[in-house]
Parts: C-alpha cells; sequence; structure tokens
C-alpha cells in the first residue's frame, strides 16, 4: 500500500508562487508515473500534471503550460509541483497520485491507484 501526503498548499497573490510537495510512503513510487489533479469547488476534479518514473517525460494541461513544472526525487519518494504565475483561477485543492498502470501518460482520475489528502491553494486577485 502506498501513503501520498501533499503539503505546500497556502494563500498566495497572484503572479506570485507556490511549490508542492508528494511525500511517498509504504512503498516505493519510483517505478510508478506521478500526477497532480486539481478540484475547484462546484467542479469536477481536473487532470494538472504528469510525469513518469525517471522524471524525464512530462506532460500538462494547457491551461498551466508554461507557469508550472512537475519534477521528482526517488531518492527521497518525492514528488513536486513548482507553481508559477499563479492567476485566481488556479485555486483549488490539489491532490497527488501514484498509477501503477502500464504508460506513464496518465491524464484521468480513474487511472490512478493512490491518492493524497489534497492540499489547498487559493490565490488572490
Amino acid at each position: 500500500q502506498v501513503q501520498l501526503v501533499e503539503s505546500g498548499g497556502g494563500l498566495v497573490q497572484a503572479g506570485g508562487s507556490l511549490r508542492l510537495s508528494c511525500a511517498a510512503s509504504g512503498r516505493t513510487v519510483n517505478s510508478y508515473a506521478m500526477g497532480w489533479f486539481r478540484q475547484a469547488p462546484g467542479k469536477e476534479r481536473e487532470f494538472v500534471a504528469v510525469t513518469n518514473w525517471s522524471g524525464r517525460n512530462t506532460y500538462y494541461t494547457d491551461s498551466v503550460k508554461g507557469r508550472f513544472s512537475i519534477s521528482r526525487d526517488n531518492a527521497k519518494n518525492t514528488v513536486f509541483l513548482q507553481m508559477n504565475s499563479l492567476k485566481p483561477e488556479d485555486t483549488a485543492v490539489y491532490y497527488c497520485a501514484a498509477t501503477r498502470s502500464g504508460g506513464w501518460l496518465r491524464t484521468t482520475s480513474g487511472e490512478y491507484d493512490y491518492w493524497g489528502q489534497g492540499t489547498q491553494v487559493t490565490v488572490s486577485s
């Protein structure tokens, strides 16, 4: 079993930056693709970014391309989401997730096996 714990959320002004972390425990996730999703109030959970097991391959939803960056440190069993140039529409609860599925490019929540509890990101205008 894998436990994921996110941290790093908070309140930031538009244009600011935050760095989210997702620490895994219980089992190494070094061979798993790792993703970030977010859910705003009244909206469905949406895909944000994903990285393959090594971190060499990444993919982002269009709305965050050029502003967000996903990375991982397998030695620390941790995944990061660097968020720059934040906008009020980025306000949401951010979740990290891990998938054991073959292939790394997973963009739907149903393809992920493990989830964290989420961390709130609020961007004020």
